[in-house]
């Protein structure tokens, strides 16, 4: 493999992880997340910072105020530097935050990670790209107000079945897709 096929399979097995966590976020799945980040990664998110195990008890179970999260993910910058790259990814997420009183609103914030890279042996001897550190970039934030009631369906049509709204943990999603963690 020339080293333009390297950078290629960098890049792709890079986005992948950027991509496995988003997941493992939403659905606050614990394996997927700590596939993702080193264990002695780091973070600061400007509301919350500190180490990859104070990371992964904040988003596992997540709070109980914040019942649904769903982050979609822009382009990605990379600059690889050997066994180390430099990335910046723009996300756009959408939390369902219960205010209190039953007060649900759909809030949405847009923002760019920053994170540092390294591709190091996992525990199997396999070389992985994973988050050593991350910083969130927060370009906007937006409420949109009172939540839809999902038991009236969407747009005035009643779902048909119970697994069509998305929540964070017991969703569809989950029995759609084998537990696997790459």
């Amino acid at each position: 493999m020339d080293a333009g096929q390297g950078a290629y399979f960098d890049r792709a097995d890079i986005r992948h992880c950027i991509e496995r966590l988003a997941r493992g976020e939403d659905r606050r799945d614990a394996d997927l997340i700590r596939a993702s980040w080193w264990p002695d990664a780091t973070y600061d998110y400007g509301v919350q910072n500190g180490s990859f195990d104070e990371y992964l008890a904040w988003v596992v179970p997540g709070s109980d105020a914040i019942a649904n999260t769903q982050h979609v993910l822009g382009q990605s910058y990379i600059e690889l530097s050997g066994d180390s790259a430099k990335v910046e990814t723009h996300v756009v997420s959408y939390h369902r935050v219960d205010y209190g009183g039953g007060d649900e609103h759909d809030t949405c914030i847009g923002g760019r990670y920053l994170d540092v890279m390294a591709r190091r042996t996992d525990g199997y001897g396999d070389p992985q790209w994973r988050i050593a550190s991350r910083v969130m970039l927060y370009d906007w934030f937006q409420d949109w107000g009172a939540s839809a009631d999902w038991s009236n369906g969407v747009m005035g049509l009643p779902f048909t079945r119970e697994i069509f709204p998305g929540r964070a943990t017991g969703d569809h999603s989950e029995t759609f897709f084998t537990k696997v963690v790459p």
